[in-house]
C-alpha cells in the first residue's frame, strides 16, 4: 500500500486540547500495554533512528486550523507518551517514510463533545492534505525543468 497519508487519533486523559505530535520515538518504552506487552529491547525498530519527524508541517497545520474558530484548542507536542500511542506513531512513521500523523485528544466532554472533536479533526486532516498537496506540486513542478 502506499497511502497519501497515515493518520492515528488517541485519547489521553491528560490532554486538554488537540494535540499534533510532530515525531515518533524509538526508545524508552517501558510500560506494559493493555495485553501486559512490553517490547524487551524496549524500543520499536532495532536499529531504527532515535526520532522520526513527520513530513506534515504540524506547525502550519496548527496555525491554519486555529484560525478557522472552531472553538477547539490545537496544540503542538513532540512527545507522544514513549506508550501506544508513541509505538504506533514511530513505527507508522517508519513504515510510511513520514508520511504519518498522529492526534491526542482529550476525552469526550473534558472539554469536548463528539461534534467539537469530529470538526476538529475533519479540519485538521483537510489541511494536513492540503499541505501535502502543495508541497507534492511543488516538487512536481521543480521535476519539470
Amino acid at each position: 500500500h502506499s497511502p497519501q497519508l497515515v493518520v492515528h487519533v488517541g485519547v489521553s486523559g491528560m490532554a486538554t486540547t488537540v494535540t499534533l505530535e510532530k515525531c515518533g520515538h524509538n526508545k524508552g518504552y517501558k510500560g506494559l500495554d493493555n495485553c501486559r506487552f512490553c517490547p524487551g529491547s524496549q524500543c520499536c525498530v532495532e536499529d531504527g533512528p532515535e526520532s522520526i519527524d513527520s513530513i506534515i508541517d504540524m506547525d502550519a497545520v496548527c496555525k491554519r486550523v486555529t484560525t478557522l474558530g472552531l472553538d477547539v484548542s490545537v496544540t503542538i507536542s513532540q512527545d507522544a507518551g514513549r506508550y501506544l500511542c508513541d509505538f504506533t506513531y514511530y513505527t507508522s512513521l517508519y513504515q510510511s517514510h513520514g508520511r504519518s500523523a498522529f492526534v491526542h485528544v482529550p476525552p469526550l466532554g473534558k472539554p469536548y463533545n463528539a461534534d467539537q472533536l469530529g470538526r476538529a479533526l475533519r479540519a485538521i486532516i483537510e489541511e494536513m492534505l492540503d499541505l501535502l498537496e502543495q508541497s507534492e506540486g511543488k516538487i512536481n513542478y521543480c521535476h519539470k525543468h
